[in-house]
C-alpha cells in the first residue's frame, strides 16, 4: 500500500498564496490556503494508505485531521525539501502539495502493478503529484522549481522508469486559478471560502 505525503506551509497571512494578493488581502489569501489544505488533507485521510505524512513548514492547526504523522520540512530549496520528504519513506510513495483541493481519492489511489513511478502534470508547467515505487531523493535534487519547465525536467528524470501519467490538474496560484478550481469542486471548503470572499475582493 502507498505512503501518501503532503508538503505544505502553515496557512499564515503573508506566507502563503502571495500571488492571490491582490485582489485578496494577505489574510484572505491565508483563509483560502487553509481551506485548500483542509480539503487536500481530508481527501488524503479518505484514501487507503500505509502511512499519511504531512511535511510541514510551520505548526499544525485545527485543520489537521487525525491519522497523520507530521514531520518538519528541512531547509534549502524546494527540490531539497521534496527530496528529503521522499528520503524518509520506503516502499511506494506518492507526494502531492496543498494547491489542488479538487483532488480525489480515486486520483490518489495508484495501481503500482507494472509501473515504477507516477507523474501528475500541472497546467502551469509544474507538477501536482509525483510517485516513486522505490523512493530515490536523487531524482528530485537539482530540478528547477517554480518555473514553466519544472514539470518537463522532473518528468525527464523518470525517463528510465515505467511511468504512469496522471491527469493534468490546475494548481491554485492566482485568482483566475481559484475560480476555475472552485468550479471543479464546488462542494469543498475551498469553493465555499472563495464564494464568501469573492464579493469583497471585487469591491
Amino acid at each position: 500500500m502507498t505512503t501518501l505525503l503532503v508538503i505544505a506551509k502553515e496557512p499564515r497571512p503573508g506566507r502563503v498564496k502571495t500571488r492571490l494578493t491582490p485582489p485578496f488581502t494577505p489574510e484572505e489569501a491565508a483563509t483560502l490556503a487553509e481551506a485548500s489544505l483542509a480539503d487536500t488533507l481530508d481527501v488524503v485521510a479518505r484514501t487507503p494508505a500505509r502511512r499519511r505524512v504531512l511535511v510541514l513548514e510551520g505548526t499544525p492547526g485545527p485543520w489537521l485531521p487525525a491519522g497523520f504523522e507530521v514531520v518538519p520540512q528541512c531547509g534549502g530549496g524546494l527540490d531539497e525539501r521534496l527530496a528529503e520528504a521522499f528520503a524518509g519513506c520506503d516502499g511506494p510513495t506518492l507526494l502531492i502539495g496543498m494547491d489542488t483541493p479538487q483532488v480525489t481519492p480515486e486520483l490518489l489511489t495508484v495501481d503500482w502493478a507494472g509501473c515504477d513511478a507516477c507523474f501528475g502534470p500541472a497546467e502551469d508547467g509544474g507538477f501536482w503529484a509525483l510517485g516513486l515505487a522505490e523512493p530515490d531523493p536523487a531524482r528530485l535534487r537539482g530540478v528547477p522549481m517554480s518555473t514553466a519547465r519544472t514539470g518537463a525536467v522532473q518528468r525527464a528524470r523518470l525517463a528510465d522508469l515505467r511511468v504512469r501519467d496522471l491527469p493534468r490538474l490546475r494548481d491554485v496560484d492566482t485568482a483566475y486559478d481559484a475560480d476555475l478550481v472552485a468550479g471543479v469542486a464546488p462542494g469543498g471548503r475551498f469553493a465555499k471560502a472563495l464564494a464568501s470572499l469573492a464579493p469583497a475582493a471585487q469591491q
